[in-house]
């Protein structure tokens, strides 16, 4: 059987020249992939205690709803600023050039829940270090964020210093 990082497409010099982009979609595309990615995320939780599992759009979304499903868990989308019909929390945070919004519905995440983050990649722990501030600014824990891969020359670790972080695929470069 070939190992998770054998689906995973290395793109070098995308998008500018010195990056090698990660593309997740080969592993999507493949049922064994896929089955190997979802399994190993979810062997990550083996031994954690949590009450709901929370995804980022999209990719968070793809790994994180078979997980919940396959756990008994409640799936919680995590969604860019104006794409949420009822009443919501956002939390702003800064991007490379500019600035994101992310909204969870108000009544998604009750105080005192053990949250369980999972999506595709950790880059620079912006994103997931937003979504946190935004979990507890509800009265919630994060105990646990998982990745199916991570860019570790981008230190998004550093960002989520004190969290329990873990990746099936850990690159070293950006």
């Amino acid at each position: 059987m070939k190992k998770l990082e054998d689906y995973v497409r290395s793109i070098p010099d995308f998008p500018e020249p010195g990056i090698i982009f990660r593309d997740v979609t080969t592993v999507l595309k493949d049922a064994d992939g896929l089955h190997l990615a979802v399994d190993s995320i979810q062997d990550m939780l083996e031994d954690v205690d949590f009450d709901l599992v929370l995804g980022p759009e999209a990719r968070g979304f793809i790994f994180g709803v078979p997980i919940a499903y396959n756990l008994r868990k409640p799936f919680i989308p995590v969604r860019k600023k104006g794409k949420l019909p009822c009443e919501t929390v956002e939390m702003s945070y800064d991007l490379e050039y500019g600035q994101a919004t992310i909204e969870i519905h108000k009544d998604a995440i009750k105080p005192g829940q053990k949250v369980v983050i999972i999506d595709d990649l950790m880059a620079t722990g912006g994103t997931i270090e937003a979504i946190i501030k935004l979990v507890e600014s509800m009265g919630a824990t994060v105990v646990k964020s998982c990745f199916l891969m991570e860019l570790a020359g981008l230190e998004g670790r550093k960002k989520l210093a004190g969290y329990d972080v873990d990746a099936a695929i850990i690159y070293e470069g950006k």
